[in-house]
């Protein structure tokens, strides 16, 4: 155990909301240290198909709001691909309606426009999205944060009583389950396959009338197919017959899919939660411990402005 003085913040977790937050910590002139069980690349964030898009979290009004602040920055950073990961690319959301996403985002997205026929088979939205290279921007949050003085440190944390700082700030999102302890916090299995691109340079989401989802993803490092949304599995390992599925799904809106070349498998499990949890408590001691988790599948989403939220918190 580690004592820290005055101005020190550890925030627990390394994942994209984790890092995001120390960072916005870091450039308030906090000393930050992350404290993390498994490097960036290890974590569910680095599994992220990584699309910026209006996805549906509680509280609606607060996602909504870190939504567009973090789509400020995402696309300031776009102008930076090789060194960001960030890129406004475009592609469709299937089964979206234009005046959902319009009155969502408030006139940011001013491309937004309805899908051809030849573009998307059924009802559809033309979008220009950020899409975030994360084997890229993990690292170089990672990087910014080591610039502003920031320090990662890989250890494990098996409650939050370890850590003995004077601010705390607890972004270990599933782990939030048994470290917390916060039962509601759950997994959502997602299953993605790396494909070989065959030339296909944006994205589509697409949901059937059954719920089963199907999107491809152009990232520099191949073509991501996905994807599942399993509740309470708990499996990292990677499903033969559902990733088959997917490739199957895919090829089904862009039949060149069907035969490229598999280049990887991979597995994350989503922190999902009835809302996400970002708040302060002022424990007995003094210490202050912010809660920030619960994001799903949003977290690429919300991260920039969520993670400015809990800054406040921690300054109170």
């Amino acid at each position: 155990m580690e004592t820290g003085q005055g101005d020190e913040v550890v925030v627990v977790g390394g994942g994209v909301i984790g890092l995001t937050t120390a960072l916005v910590l870091a450039g308030r002139g906090r000393r930050v240290r992350v404290w993390t069980r498994e490097p960036a690349e290890r974590t569910t964030s680095a599994v992220a198909g990584a699309l910026w898009w209006p996805y549906r979290i509680e509280p609606a009004a607060r996602a909504r709001a870190w939504a567009l602040r973090s789509l400020d920055v995402y696309e300031e950073w776009a102008a930076r691909p090789e060194e960001t990961g960030v890129r406004m690319t475009e592609g469709v959301l299937g089964e979206t309606g234009l005046d959902e996403v319009r009155a969502w985002t408030a006139g940011r997205l001013p491309g937004l426009r309805a899908a051809t026929a030849g573009e998307y088979g059924g009802s559809g939205l033309w979008a220009r999205l950020p899409l975030v290279d994360m084997t890229v921007h993990l690292p170089w949050l990672r990087a910014r944060l080591a610039a502003a003085g920031g320090v990662v440190e890989e250890r494990t944390v098996s409650a939050l009583a370890e850590v003995r700082a004077p601010v705390v700030v607890n972004c270990t999102g599933l782990g939030a389950r048994t470290l917390v302890p916060d039962p509601s916090v759950r997994p959502v299995r997602g299953q993605l396959v790396v494909v070989e691109n065959p030339g296909i340079r944006t994205w589509l989401v697409s949901t059937a009338a059954s719920g089963e989802m199907a999107y491809f993803l152009p990232q520099p490092g191949g073509l991501v197919l996905g994807g599942t949304a399993e509740e309470d599995a708990w499996s990292a390992e990677p499903d033969p017959a559902v990733a088959e599925a997917i490739v199957e799904r895919c090829a089904a809106l862009r039949p060149e899919i069907a035969g490229a070349r598999v280049l990887a498998h991979r597995v994350g499990l989503r922190p999902a939660r009835d809302a996400v949890r970002l708040e302060r408590e002022v424990q007995p001691n003094g210490r202050v411990l912010v809660h920030h988790y619960g994001h799903g599948g949003a977290g690429v989403t919300v991260a920039w402005g969520c993670a400015e939220e809990a800054a406040g918190l921690v300054e109170g």
